[in-house]
């Protein structure tokens, strides 16, 4: 909002949300095929929706392309939950020592800590699958949502002015504003990743009525209830804090009390992600184990499983190619968010990489499929010219992301 100011940071959320609605709305009519409400064929995910209507080759570079989403996301989060644990130890710091003191602390032992966490969680069996998982990242999403809100407000009325300006964050250069600008759009990119989930969400619903239409409804009031979060987050502070908005609320230390309610806040974070990297991480580990187990299915290593008892713990079992594979993975989304600490920036480049191919290109590509769209009809000439559009400005995201984290790790 900062880097956009009070007129493009407002309609650029606004842009991103429509697009990611208006590929959901494309995308809830792929999940029968051949007919989109009477088609056979159920497409249980967005993968497999790929195959069965745009081919194997499509399939193919999807995939590739799924892939990065679910690892970028585990180095993201990896580089927040540390950014958030830090930040209560600051936040004690700062309420026992004083706002003047310089409480700096690193974040590359939290990101250890946080990827040990993701080694043990891991080796849970369809941890992934249990309910509980996803009410918790629900309420914790929307709790240091609503606070982080609230305590933006709180500070604009306390103040009693409203900060900012239509241009945003002043810069010397024209050239330093338009990286800026495309920064925050790549930012703006990785917090629409709803098309990915959309089916498998949409293959837990029973019908009548048809699982498109209950799924529509479904996509319109949650894509508009986050984005109503996004735009207080984002206005609030921006109100709050003017140019000088942290690229964090809860992390920047824009906010020093109550300090309780920072901590608590920040914990909510960090249970978020410890359960929302598991979420983005499992069906990675489930295509690469499927494949091993098809490919070796005689090996031990690959499909032996152990039993494993820690004290009280309830037995659980233990495969030697899961512990190997699924260690290693957490050790090398750790290791590349140890090396590129920079949230801002690796979240503006992880938002622009896969927001056109994922969220725009693959879901309006099935939809002209599903109903065979004539080229250069009216529909067919609107939905290239979207699709286009939105390309272009991704391209311009990824650009600006790329500059802005080589010049935070060399500059």
């Amino acid at each position: 909002m900062a880097q956009l100011g009070w007129i493009a940071g407002p309609f650029c959320m606004l842009s991103f949300a429509s697009f990611s609605l208006i590929s959901a709305l494309l995308l809830c009519n792929c999940y029968r095929s051949p007919h989109p409400q009477y088609g056979l064929t159920r497409n249980a995910s967005y993968l497999e929706a790929v195959q069965k209507i745009l081919g194997n080759r499509s399939a193919w570079a999807c995939d590739i392309l799924v892939r990065i989403n679910l690892f970028k996301v585990g180095v993201v989060y990896t580089i927040t939950s540390a950014i958030s644990m830090s930040a209560i130890q600051k936040s004690n710091c700062y309420h026992k020592e004083g706002h003047d003191t310089a409480c700096e602390y690193g974040n590359t032992s939290y990101m250890l800590l946080f990827g040990i966490v993701q080694i043990l969680v891991s080796q849970i069996p369809n941890f992934r699958n249990t309910e509980w998982l996803s009410i918790i990242a629900a309420t914790m999403s929307f709790t240091y949502s609503l606070i982080g809100s609230a305590l933006g407000l709180a500070k604009v009325i306390g103040d009693g002015e409203m900060k900012g300006s239509i241009r945003g964050v002043p810069t010397d250069t024209t050239a330093q504003k338009i990286w800026l600008i495309s920064q925050a759009l790549g930012d703006i990119a990785f917090a629409y990743p709803y098309s990915l989930i959309l089916l498998e969400i949409q293959d837990t619903l029973k019908s009548p009525p048809p699982e498109k239409v209950t799924m529509k409804n479904a996509s319109t009031i949650a894509i508009g209830i986050t984005t109503f979060f996004y735009l207080c987050c984002g206005g609030f502070g921006y109100a709050a804090f003017g140019n000088s908005t942290p690229g964090n609320l809860l992390t920047g230390f824009g906010f020093y009390e109550p300090y309780w309610l920072i901590d608590f806040t920040n914990a909510c974070v960090v249970l978020h992600l410890v359960g929302g990297y598991q979420v983005f991480s499992q069906p990675l580990f489930a295509i690469v184990e499927r494949w091993f187990a098809e490919k070796f299915p005689n090996s031990g290593f690959v499909t032996k499983n152990y039993a494993l008892k820690l004290l009280a713990m309830p037995t659980t079992r233990l495969n030697l190619l899961r512990l190997c594979f699924r260690t290693s993975y957490v050790a090398l989304t750790t290791g590349i968010a140890i090396v590129f600490p920079y949230f801002n920036q690796i979240v503006a480049v992880a938002g622009a990489l896969t927001f056109w191919p994922l969220v725009i290109y693959f879901p309006v590509e099935m939809y002209s499929a599903q109903k065979n769209i004539q080229a250069w009809t009216c529909k067919w000439v609107v939905l290239r010219v979207y699709s286009v559009i939105c390309l272009l400005v991704a391209l311009f995201a990824l650009v600006g992301s790329l500059e802005g984290l080589i010049n935070a790790k060399f500059g």
